[in-house]
């Protein structure tokens, strides 16, 4: 369990640092423009959950490897875009695979800090979710956490698998692929079928009420 989360939080980064590039690359940023986006898309969630569990300084500031590992996706990304766009839905796909990795090692790590069940459960989650989170406010979108299929209730599904493993004491391997492979299919078939968490109508409902009044004309009653 303590050396679990250095392995997933590295891999996890790389795959969330491709995931920013790439992103920056579509909105056809430049070179430091897609760099910095691999950076914060990789390390954000990881520094978060870092200082909420008092792991300072944190991982992504403290470890050379981090910051690595992030330039290197973006350099792959940067230089071999054209090719990588071409995939299909590629930032999806690494955003899904980073999420899964992502919620994995956060929840294992706070474990290992001995925070309770609840609590390690809600830092998976936030692991999980802050890289995108980041990423999408740079690039002024709405994070995709707030309007994407089941995004974080495929991060929670994860962090709850790892800490119930936990907390039964089953073998840390077992537990770590059922977590992986759960959130990432959720997330996977959440954005094929299109399952997703009920959406306000508040905006809807205010469309139509301008429509019909336009329809009636400023004098009707």
């Amino acid at each position: 369990m303590d050396k679990l989360p250095i392995v997933l939080d590295l891999t996890g980064t790389f795959v969330f640092a491709l995931s920013g590039a790439l992103a920056g690359a579509r909105r056809e940023l430049d070179l430091f423009g897609v760099l910095v986006l691999s950076f914060a898309a990789g390390n954000s969630g990881g520094i978060t959950r870092d200082l909420l569990i008092g792991a300072v300084p944190p991982g992504a500031v403290g470890d050379w490897r981090y910051l690595g590992v992030s330039l290197v996706a973006g350099l792959i990304t940067f230089y071999c875009s054209p090719l990588i766009v071409r995939m299909s839905n590629p930032i999806l796909i690494f955003d899904a695979a980073g999420l899964a990795l992502f919620a994995v090692a956060g929840s294992s790590k706070a474990l290992s800090f001995g925070l309770n069940p609840l609590m390690a459960t809600v830092l998976g989650l936030v692991t999980g979710i802050g890289g995108g989170m980041v990423r999408d406010v740079l690039l002024a979108e709405i994070p995709t956490v707030l309007r994407a299929e089941l995004y974080a209730v495929a991060a929670l599904v994860a962090s709850a698998i790892v800490v119930v493993g936990h907390m039964m004491q089953l073998p840390v391997a077992a537990v770590t692929s059922m977590a992986l492979i759960s959130c990432f299919l959720l997330r996977v078939v959440a954005i094929r079928r299109g399952w997703r968490l009920p959406v306000a109508k508040i905006a809807k409902r205010k469309d139509a009420d301008v429509a019909k009044r336009n329809q009636t004309g400023p004098g009707s009653s």
